[in-house]
């Protein structure tokens, strides 16, 4: 359970509480303390710059010291917490997220880390995310104790936005974190089905019979070797007058063996997490009725798994996608392409003013940027404008790559209009190229590889051991400026 989130207006020092979190900044001179370490060192007659000073404390990012404050406050102890040189709201929040494994055997705890209200709602967002363990399967309870969480000089739309950012991207780390079985295309259809009525978003589920009536072949032929039937979700908010149309398309293949061309068992437990992408689109959507944007968003998420099998597809077989463009398998592996392409095909079909897909799509990606960044491209400047502004806005680290059209000629096939895989060298521009493929240059279209940072291995900042949701509040943040735009 999260804590519950509540506003004070009190001083720093009258906040009653087990612990009350504190900033301070790193310089040449030492720690400077942030305004409300600095009221809290005056109530306490000095004796918190004492004892940082004792304790040799540099106010490094991430750097903590406990102080006890001998009932001299109404706070039972103080929590300094480093921000490093220069704070930012990214900073903040991923401080936040440590601060919340730091105190979780606390009651009470108050954040008066953030001097703006941005800060204030990353402050929440991190100690909310960082809070987060997937127990679902477990038999203890959720370690946290912390039942309530007090946030300094905010008012209720920032406790708000913080809450409802950190939700979207809960959300999304749930379904990531279910094993294989515990989230089939089936499964994950009712959810969107419970997640449609709570939210009131429209739905469709594309079931196989339909998909196979329509000439979905992408998403059929990858489905092919799985004895569970796939599903292609289709979630829709519409507000009154909305100002425009975005399509969000997220890969859902919920077991990636790899097929036929299959994996190296080393490491395939975490091929459960190869629907993050669709994770992320419906942790957009579980909140999209709170945020209000005057957008139409319509969310598609192509969900199967890719399995081997007797009648699993073979490496050389040529599969028809929804709106009849052929692509040769070479791979079994390079799946999510397939799945992705009949979804876009579709979402062509709403005209919207701008698409975006997200997906765990390529290894090489986490080859050039490394677990904690995604790649992103685009075919149109403007679009990658926002998304980059997004990105910052929402502390998710994202560095556009390039779409150079003389790779498109690596995946020239003979016996069809395209083949799923080209050389080793380049691969995720080579994925990104086979998605624009399907996707005119008339239409703004991003696609994001969220290979790396999809998944943690190890508790840092405010993620957590596991799926990450990362995407989820980039993707939140660009439809609200596209909104407001």
């Amino acid at each position: 359970m999260q804590p519950q989130v509540v506003a004070s207006d009190e001083s720093a020092g009258d906040i009653s509480c087990d612990v009350l979190v504190v900033g301070a900044r790193s310089s040449s001179d030492g720690p400077t303390l942030s305004e409300p370490a600095m009221d809290v060192d005056s109530a306490l007659d000095g004796y918190l710059t004492e004892h940082l000073t004792e304790i040799d404390f540099k106010a490094k990012f991430g750097e903590m010291a406990s102080i006890p404050t001998m009932a001299r406050i109404a706070a039972r102890s103080v929590l300094v917490v480093g921000l490093g040189k220069e704070p930012t709201t990214r900073t903040v929040r991923r401080v936040s997220g440590s601060v919340a494994r730091r105190v979780f055997e606390r009651s009470d705890v108050a954040l008066a880390l953030h001097s703006s209200s941005d800060e204030a709602a990353a402050s929440i967002e991190g100690f909310l995310l960082g809070s987060y363990t997937f127990t679902k399967y477990r038999s203890e309870p959720h370690p946290s104790k912390v039942q309530r969480l007090i946030v300094t000089g905010a008012d209720a739309d920032i406790l708000e936005r913080g809450q409802i950012y950190a939700d979207a991207t809960t959300y999304a780390r749930d379904l990531i974190n279910e094993p294989g079985e515990g989230l089939t295309p089936q499964l994950w259809a009712g959810r969107a089905r419970e997640l449609a009525e709570v939210n009131g978003l429209t739905i469709r589920i594309y079931e196989k019979d339909e998909l196979a009536e329509r000439g979905f072949g992408g998403i059929l032929g990858v489905n092919k070797g799985s004895v569970e039937p796939p599903a292609l979700i289709e979630l829709r908010y519409e507000p009154e007058d909305p100002k425009g149309k975005i399509v969000l398309v997220g890969k859902g293949i919920t077991f990636d063996s790899g097929g036929l061309s299959l994996k190296d068992p080393k490491g395939m437990e975490t091929m459960k997490t190869d629907m993050s992408g669709g994770a992320a689109v419906c942790g957009v959507m579980s909140v999209i009725k709170k945020l209000a944007p005057r957008l139409t968003v319509i969310a598609l998420i192509p969900a199967t798994e890719n399995m081997p099998g007797g009648n699993a597809i073979r490496p050389g077989d040529v599969i028809t996608h929804y709106g009849g463009r052929t692509s040769e398998v070479l791979n079994t592996d390079a799946e999510g392409r397939l799945v992705l392409g009949d979804a876009l095909m579709l979402g062509l079909e709403e005209e919207p003013d701008a698409i975006v897909d997200i997906a765990t799509l390529t290894g090489g990606i986490v080859v050039a940027l490394g677990q904690r960044a995604t790649g992103f491209f685009a075919n149109d400047d403007g679009l990658a404008e926002e998304l980059n502004a997004a990105a910052d806005e929402a502390g998710e680290l994202m560095w556009r790559m390039p779409l150079f059209d003389e790779y498109r000629k690596d995946l020239d096939s003979e016996v069809a209009d395209i083949k799923n895989s080209g050389p080793r060298w380049g691969s995720p521009i080579i994925a990104a190229m086979f998605l624009k493929d399907f996707v005119p240059d008339s239409v703004p279209w991003a696609h994001l590889d969220i290979a790396g940072p999809a998944r943690s291995e190890s508790d840092r900042d405010e993620l957590n051991k596991g799926g990450t949701g990362v995407g989820t509040r980039t993707l939140l943040r660009w439809v609200e400026n596209r909104a407001r735009a």
